[in-house]
Protein backbone atom coordinates (compact mmCIF):
# COMPACT_ATOMS: atom_id res chain seq x y z
CA UNK A 1 0.00 0.00 0.00
CA UNK A 2 1.33 3.28 -0.93
CA UNK A 3 0.31 6.88 -0.60
CA UNK A 4 1.30 9.41 -2.59
CA UNK A 5 0.98 12.61 -0.85
CA UNK A 6 0.83 14.96 -3.83
CA UNK A 7 -2.08 13.64 -4.95
CA UNK A 8 -3.84 13.94 -1.20
CA UNK A 9 -5.57 17.34 -0.39
CA UNK A 10 -4.03 19.04 3.04
CA UNK A 11 -6.94 16.92 5.01
CA UNK A 12 -5.94 13.88 3.90
CA UNK A 13 -2.21 14.35 4.31
CA UNK A 14 -3.24 15.92 7.87
CA UNK A 15 -5.36 12.50 8.67
CA UNK A 16 -2.60 10.34 7.65
CA UNK A 17 0.39 12.02 9.48
CA UNK A 18 -1.33 12.69 12.66
CA UNK A 19 -2.78 9.64 13.14
CA UNK A 20 0.68 7.36 12.02
CA UNK A 21 3.20 9.72 13.23
CA UNK A 22 2.49 8.74 16.94
CA UNK A 23 2.31 9.69 19.94
CA UNK A 24 3.31 13.10 19.97
CA UNK A 25 3.87 15.38 22.96
CA UNK A 26 1.98 18.07 23.50
CA UNK A 27 2.99 21.93 23.90
CA UNK A 28 0.21 23.88 26.00
CA UNK A 29 1.55 27.53 24.65
CA UNK A 30 1.20 30.59 26.57
CA UNK A 31 1.29 33.83 25.68
CA UNK A 32 0.38 37.45 26.22
CA UNK A 33 -1.21 40.79 24.20
CA UNK A 34 -0.19 44.02 24.35
CA UNK A 35 -3.66 44.53 26.94
CA UNK A 36 -2.71 41.66 28.67
CA UNK A 37 -4.82 38.97 28.48
CA UNK A 38 -3.44 35.79 28.33
CA UNK A 39 -3.53 33.32 25.91
CA UNK A 40 -3.41 29.19 25.96
CA UNK A 41 -3.63 26.81 23.61
CA UNK A 42 -2.12 22.97 22.74
CA UNK A 43 -0.40 22.11 19.95
CA UNK A 44 0.94 18.29 19.19
CA UNK A 45 3.11 19.74 15.84
CA UNK A 46 5.77 19.90 18.22
CA UNK A 47 9.53 18.71 19.59
CA UNK A 48 12.88 19.59 20.75
CA UNK A 49 15.07 19.33 17.91
CA UNK A 50 18.38 20.32 19.00
CA UNK A 51 20.63 20.89 22.36
CA UNK A 52 23.19 23.46 20.49
CA UNK A 53 21.29 26.22 21.09
CA UNK A 54 18.36 24.56 22.58
CA UNK A 55 15.46 24.80 20.12
CA UNK A 56 12.09 23.94 19.38
CA UNK A 57 9.89 23.72 16.48
CA UNK A 58 5.71 24.39 16.60
CA UNK A 59 3.62 23.50 13.96
CA UNK A 60 1.20 26.08 13.44
CA UNK A 61 -2.38 26.28 11.66
CA UNK A 62 -4.23 29.61 9.98
CA UNK A 63 -7.41 30.19 9.62
CA UNK A 64 -9.49 29.35 6.49
CA UNK A 65 -9.16 32.46 5.15
CA UNK A 66 -4.95 32.85 5.84
CA UNK A 67 -5.13 34.83 8.90
CA UNK A 68 -3.20 33.58 11.99
CA UNK A 69 -4.96 32.17 14.78
CA UNK A 70 -4.25 34.15 18.22
CA UNK A 71 -1.06 32.16 19.30
CA UNK A 72 0.71 32.86 15.77
CA UNK A 73 -0.23 36.14 15.70
CA UNK A 74 1.03 37.10 19.31
CA UNK A 75 4.46 35.37 18.37
CA UNK A 76 4.66 36.79 15.76
CA UNK A 77 4.26 40.38 17.54
CA UNK A 78 5.82 39.68 21.13
CA UNK A 79 8.61 37.06 19.69
CA UNK A 80 7.98 35.05 23.06
CA UNK A 81 6.21 32.56 24.40
CA UNK A 82 6.07 29.61 26.85
CA UNK A 83 5.88 26.06 26.25
CA UNK A 84 3.85 24.35 28.89
CA UNK A 85 4.28 20.57 29.06
CA UNK A 86 0.72 18.57 29.60
CA UNK A 87 0.27 15.61 32.62
CA UNK A 88 -2.69 13.83 33.67
CA UNK A 89 -3.42 16.06 36.16
CA UNK A 90 -3.91 18.87 33.51
CA UNK A 91 -5.29 16.96 30.98
CA UNK A 92 -9.22 18.13 31.10
CA UNK A 93 -7.67 21.95 31.57
CA UNK A 94 -5.62 21.22 28.56
CA UNK A 95 -8.57 20.40 26.66
CA UNK A 96 -10.53 23.65 27.54
CA UNK A 97 -7.63 25.64 26.00
CA UNK A 98 -8.78 23.74 22.32
CA UNK A 99 -11.75 25.13 22.06
CA UNK A 100 -11.91 27.73 19.61
CA UNK A 101 -12.76 30.81 21.74
CA UNK A 102 -12.82 34.38 20.91
CA UNK A 103 -9.61 36.74 20.68
CA UNK A 104 -9.66 38.07 23.53
CA UNK A 105 -10.99 35.24 25.69
CA UNK A 106 -8.25 34.93 28.75
CA UNK A 107 -7.89 30.66 28.47
CA UNK A 108 -5.81 30.81 31.72
CA UNK A 109 -9.09 32.07 33.69
CA UNK A 110 -11.34 29.83 31.64
CA UNK A 111 -9.29 26.39 32.35
CA UNK A 112 -8.18 27.64 35.88
CA UNK A 113 -4.67 27.85 35.29
CA UNK A 114 -2.52 29.96 37.67
CA UNK A 115 0.04 32.56 35.82
CA UNK A 116 3.53 32.03 37.33
CA UNK A 117 5.86 34.63 36.63
CA UNK A 118 8.57 33.65 33.61
CA UNK A 119 12.30 34.74 33.92
CA UNK A 120 13.14 35.90 30.74
CA UNK A 121 10.31 36.14 28.97
CA UNK A 122 7.13 38.42 29.10
CA UNK A 123 4.55 35.52 29.01
CA UNK A 124 3.38 33.61 32.18
CA UNK A 125 3.97 29.81 32.46
CA UNK A 126 1.20 27.60 33.82
CA UNK A 127 1.99 26.94 36.88
CA UNK A 128 -0.15 23.10 37.00
CA UNK A 129 2.35 22.47 34.53
CA UNK A 130 5.15 19.78 35.13
CA UNK A 131 7.66 21.36 32.92
CA UNK A 132 7.63 25.20 31.51
CA UNK A 133 10.16 26.02 28.81
CA UNK A 134 10.44 29.88 28.23
CA UNK A 135 10.99 30.34 24.43
CA UNK A 136 12.25 33.57 22.08
CA UNK A 137 10.92 32.77 18.30
CA UNK A 138 14.45 32.81 16.34
CA UNK A 139 12.60 32.33 12.75
CA UNK A 140 9.03 31.49 11.42
CA UNK A 141 8.82 29.67 7.91
CA UNK A 142 5.89 30.17 5.71
CA UNK A 143 5.10 26.41 4.42
CA UNK A 144 1.74 27.77 2.62
CA UNK A 145 -0.61 29.47 3.29
CA UNK A 146 -2.30 27.14 5.91
CA UNK A 147 0.97 26.51 8.16
CA UNK A 148 3.72 28.06 9.92
CA UNK A 149 6.79 26.59 11.14
CA UNK A 150 8.07 28.34 14.44
CA UNK A 151 11.68 27.71 15.37
CA UNK A 152 12.50 29.20 18.63
CA UNK A 153 15.33 29.11 21.22
CA UNK A 154 14.55 27.49 24.47
CA UNK A 155 15.84 29.72 27.49
CA UNK A 156 15.32 28.64 30.45
CA UNK A 157 13.15 25.38 31.78
CA UNK A 158 10.95 25.04 34.91
CA UNK A 159 10.25 21.80 36.35
CA UNK A 160 7.87 20.58 39.22
CA UNK A 161 9.70 20.11 42.72
CA UNK A 162 11.41 16.57 42.71
CA UNK A 163 10.79 15.83 39.21
CA UNK A 164 14.42 16.43 38.03
CA UNK A 165 17.27 15.52 40.07
CA UNK A 166 19.52 19.04 40.10
CA UNK A 167 22.72 17.55 40.36
CA UNK A 168 23.24 14.92 38.14
CA UNK A 169 19.97 15.87 35.79
CA UNK A 170 18.16 12.91 35.94
CA UNK A 171 14.15 12.61 35.69
CA UNK A 172 12.33 10.57 38.06
CA UNK A 173 10.15 8.76 35.31
CA UNK A 174 7.59 7.44 37.96
CA UNK A 175 6.47 11.02 38.52
CA UNK A 176 6.46 12.72 35.45
CA UNK A 177 3.20 11.25 33.13
CA UNK A 178 3.26 13.11 30.14
CA UNK A 179 0.04 12.91 27.83
CA UNK A 180 0.96 12.07 24.24
CA UNK A 181 -1.40 13.21 21.36
CA UNK A 182 -2.43 10.45 18.82
CA UNK A 183 -4.96 10.93 16.51
CA UNK A 184 -8.91 12.25 16.45
CA UNK A 185 -9.99 12.35 20.06
CA UNK A 186 -7.63 10.14 21.47
CA UNK A 187 -4.45 10.27 23.90
CA UNK A 188 -1.98 8.27 25.26
CA UNK A 189 0.35 8.32 28.77
CA UNK A 190 3.83 6.46 29.09
CA UNK A 191 2.71 3.68 31.14
CA UNK A 192 4.38 1.18 29.75
CA UNK A 193 8.29 1.72 28.93
CA UNK A 194 11.60 -1.08 28.39
CA UNK A 195 15.36 -0.19 27.91
CA UNK A 196 17.38 -1.33 24.71
CA UNK A 197 21.07 -0.97 25.37
CA UNK A 198 22.95 1.21 22.40
CA UNK A 199 25.50 -0.90 21.60
CA UNK A 200 29.25 0.05 20.69
CA UNK A 201 30.70 -1.09 17.16
CA UNK A 202 33.37 -4.13 18.85
CA UNK A 203 30.82 -4.93 21.91
CA UNK A 204 28.18 -5.92 19.00
CA UNK A 205 30.28 -7.71 17.38
CA UNK A 206 31.91 -9.59 20.78
CA UNK A 207 28.47 -10.36 21.31
CA UNK A 208 27.70 -11.42 17.89
CA UNK A 209 30.74 -14.49 18.18
CA UNK A 210 30.03 -15.56 21.47
CA UNK A 211 26.25 -15.87 20.70
CA UNK A 212 27.53 -18.14 17.13
CA UNK A 213 29.68 -19.73 20.03
CA UNK A 214 27.20 -20.74 22.17
CA UNK A 215 25.03 -22.21 19.22
CA UNK A 216 27.81 -24.02 17.75
CA UNK A 217 28.47 -25.57 21.38
CA UNK A 218 24.55 -26.47 21.73
CA UNK A 219 24.59 -28.11 18.01
CA UNK A 220 28.02 -30.61 19.16
CA UNK A 221 26.37 -31.59 22.46
CA UNK A 222 23.25 -32.59 20.82
CA UNK A 223 24.69 -34.84 17.97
Amino acid sequence: MEFDLARLTPKERYKLLSSTVTPRPIALISTIDTNGVLNAAPFSFFNVFAEDPATCVIGLARHDDGSKRDTARLIEEQGEFVVNMVDMDIVDRMNICAIDFEPGVDEFERAGFTPAPSRLVAPPRIAESPVSLECRRTVTLQLSKSRDLVVAEILTMHARDGLIDPDRLYLDGEKYRPVGRLYADLYATVDDTFSKRRWQPDEWEEAQEDLARSLGAGAAGGS
